[in-house]
């Protein structure tokens, strides 16, 4: 099996393809309802909302952080939980085991892993994921996608390379191996039609240009886990929502739990 079928059925199955489709899909949603060009937000601010929001909901339904099971019972706290979620983002939530997956920071860069795999966030402009230059991004995630490939391309390794790719393999030769293997979740965003893109995949150090990627997996072309409460085309909202967030939702026995929540299988 290759890495690439490999890693997405580790994760689908695992249910973490569905935790990171469910933060993305309300974080964006969230962001979208608070943005408003009217009120002197731009895309500055929009992306870093959207960066906050989704790791903090990658944070709930993964049990990291704030936001970590720590009495044995993953339906303690759930007014935490759902503080600020919408009733759509409670009802679609995947119910995932706490201590699935664990926070894994590198050198700062917010990380989550689940066994030995990890993967870190990267923001992109729509449309230009293919494109994304990885040069240009930070330090950590130029390391990232300086790792060795576990299929490297045939017959040579250094066929097709530009020149100043030749200094991207001398620093594999002398860089430390990282501590997991460690992935990507890409996401994108247009504003105006509210589209969106997300993925996972293995980065490519791209030096002087060329595929941004070894592999890619689009995690928004997976059904969602809740039987399809949204599709994928449908516009997210491009304003502010007057409309009240959910009410706290304080705990409640297993048996007392709304019936249609997701599943959190992949």
């Amino acid at each position: 099996m290759s890495e690439h079928r490999d890693v997405i059925a580790e994760f689908g199955d695992a249910g973490l393809l569905a935790g990171v489709r469910w933060a993305y899909l309300a974080a964006t949603a969230r962001a979208l309802e608070t943005y408003s060009e009217a009120d002197g937000h731009d895309a500055a601010l929009l992306g870093s909302l959207r960066y906050t929001l989704f790791r903090d909901r990658l944070d709930r339904v993964f049990a990291c952080e704030r936001y970590a099971v720590r009495s044995g019972n993953d339906d303690a706290d759930l007014d935490l939980l759902y503080d600020q979620l919408s009733e759509r983002d409670i009802d679609t939530m995947p119910q995932l085991d706490a201590g699935l997956v664990r926070r894994a920071d590198l050198n700062g860069s917010p990380g989550w892993a689940h066994s030995e795999r990890r993967f870190l966030l990267a923001s992109c402009d729509f449309g230009e994921l293919d494109r994304l230059p990885w040069p240009r991004k930070s330090p950590t995630k130029q390391q990232v996608a300086r790792q060795r490939s576990p299929e490297p391309p045939q017959p040579s390794l250094f066929e097709g390379l530009e020149a100043e790719e030749f200094g991207g393999l001398e620093m594999l030769a002398t860089e430390p191996e990282l501590d997991l293997e460690t992935y990507v979740v890409a996401h994108t965003l247009d504003p105006l039609s509210g589209r969106t893109e997300l993925v996972l995949g293995r980065p490519r150090l791209n030096t002087g240009g060329g595929q941004a990627w070894h592999w890619r997996h689009d995690i928004l072309s997976t059904p969602p886990s809740d039987g399809g409460r949204r599709t994928d085309d449908t516009p997210l909202p491009t304003g502010p929502n007057t409309v009240p967030d959910a009410p706290v939702r304080l705990r409640r026995p297993m048996e007392e739990r709304p019936g249609n929540r997701a599943s959190g299988e992949g």
